[in-house]
Formats: C-alpha cells, sequence, structure tokens
C-alpha cells in the first residue's frame, strides 16, 4: 500500500508540473500572438 501511495503521489505531482509547464507556454504564446498582431496593425 505504501509504494502504491507514492506512486499516486508522483502522478499527481507529474500533471499538476505540466499543467503549469503548458500554461506557461500557452500564455507566452497568446501573449507573442498578440504583440504581433499588434504590429502588424501598425504597419
Amino acid at each position: 500500500m505504501r509504494g502504491e501511495s507514492n506512486t499516486l503521489i508522483y502522478i499527481i505531482a507529474a500533471v499538476i508540473v505540466l499543467h503549469f509547464i503548458v500554461g506557461f507556454i500557452w500564455l507566452a504564446y497568446k501573449l507573442n500572438r498578440k504583440k504581433y498582431s499588434d504590429t502588424s496593425e501598425k504597419k
């Protein structure tokens, strides 16, 4: 039972970390896209 609970904790931690990584990538992509669209509108 002890090993299974540790595995579950690791899986949950991995999901949280992946969620943060994907969130930051998505945020950076969205901000960069907005920046590019702003510069294209000015031209």
